[in-house]
């Protein structure tokens, strides 16, 4: 359904609902997405971002619904990812005589994807261009999140429309952040920051600065996935420059995988030492819950332990998996400790260690290994163990 969001600016984009991953099967998306597009009516009719090919044709009835898609002058391309350009094609072969408008990082990629000569203009931070009453500024926002990555500004009508960033992958049957359960915004919009922009936290902070020096007065934030923020729109400006600094809580996470219980054991022992000091902790079996969901209690932690058994001299995959995730996301601010059973050769706990450390966590302990199942004096040995994290966390 089409919706106006200011006078003579309208949502033409597309929910979800059924979108249960994202980026393949890397990211999960369990209350589906949006793929917003806005169409600007003026004397040049501009279309700002598309949306994932497979809905094309959605996105041409919706434009329909407010003119002909033939009359679309302009396509600004904010970000080349074919969930927002997919459907670029399709709206040129209604408008063939558009232009389209992107970073020159854009231009290449979007002809990577396509190949093909469409009408292209390259803008940079500071460009502007007329269409008639409105006035359209851009700002070129690299690695948030991709390297073509830009921000559209309507002036008159103070409207960001940033694709990536501030986004969520939220389905709702409404547009507004006053209009859907606050708690479950937020919970997307912190996993989808986890998730997709936690390697770019420096750019983050340097991009909101330079926007907010521009001195661009914003009414309304109009990312390309999720909600719109119309009510106190900077609120989720001044969360992402929260998150950027990556200053986690006085919490832990203990996540491990198992293969007879032992590990299990071990980590439970190492949160009831973690309780005796009062801070709070997660215990999370990687192996039957879902990464990206992990991986935000990761962020919120300042302190990670990983435990897995040794199988075949390594540790089991859900780990291996999770330790991968770890160095990608290049988490700021935690300290870390390893921990498994072992029935042979026990390299297991010097793996995690090892990539707890190139992960950029602090791992100033050996960690802990057990041999069969925990002993009594193994289990001593792992409540002190969590007793000692508490106190680290406390001081």
């Amino acid at each position: 359904m089409v919706e106006q969001i200011a006078e003579d600016v309208y949502w033409v984009g597309v929910v979800d609902w059924d979108l249960r991953s994202f980026h393949g099967h890397e990211l999960s998306t369990h209350r589906g997405s949006t793929y917003n597009a806005y169409l600007i009516r003026d004397d040049k009719n501009v279309l700002v971002d598309t949306v994932w090919d497979p809905f094309k044709e959605r996105l041409i009835e919706n434009i329909s619904e407010v003119i002909d898609p033939s009359e679309i002058d302009i396509v600004v391309a904010n970000h080349a990812e074919t969930d927002h350009s997919g459907a670029l094609g399709e709206v040129l072969r209604y408008s063939p005589g558009a232009t389209v408008i992107c970073s020159k990082m854009g231009e290449k990629n979007i002809r990577g994807h396509f190949h093909r000569d469409w009408n292209f203009q390259t803008v940079s931070t500071g460009d502007s261009i007329g269409i008639g009453d409105e006035t359209l500024h851009f700002i070129g926002a690299p690695m948030l999140h991709w390297p073509d990555s830009m921000f559209t500004y309507l002036a008159e009508k103070k409207i960001l429309m940033p694709n990536d960033a501030f986004g969520q992958h939220y389905a709702t049957g409404f547009r507004f952040n006053d209009q859907v359960d606050q708690c479950e915004l937020y919970q997307e919009a912190l996993k989808y920051y986890v998730n997709i922009l936690t390697p770019f936290s420096s750019q983050v902070t340097a991009k909101i600065d330079e926007v907010l020096e521009l001195g661009l007065p914003v009414e309304m934030i109009a990312p390309s996935h999720g909600v719109l923020w119309r009510e106190e729109p900077l609120q989720i400006v001044e969360k992402y420059r929260q998150w950027a600094a990556q200053e986690p809580e006085e919490r832990a996470v203990l996540l491990y995988d198992t293969m007879w219980e032992a590990t299990r054991r071990m980590a439970e022992a190492i949160g009831d030492g973690l309780a005796e000091n009062d801070i709070p902790f997660k215990l999370i079996d990687i192996a039957v819950s879902d990464l990206n969901d992990a991986l935000v209690e990761v962020f919120r932690s300042a302190f990670i332990a990983v435990g897995s058994p040794t199988a075949n001299g390594e540790v089991l995959p859900a780990v291996s998996a999770l330790l991968t995730s770890l160095k990608a996301l290049k988490f700021k601010n935690k300290s870390g400790f390893a921990f498994g059973s072992y029935g042979w050769s026990g390299e297991g706990v010097g793996i995690i260690r090892h990539n707890l450390e190139e992960a950029g966590i602090r791992v100033e302990d050996e960690g802990l290994r057990c041999k069969w199942q925990p002993a009594a004096e193994d289990l001593k040995k792992c409540r002190a163990a969590g007793r000692d994290i508490g106190r680290s966390l406390k001081n």
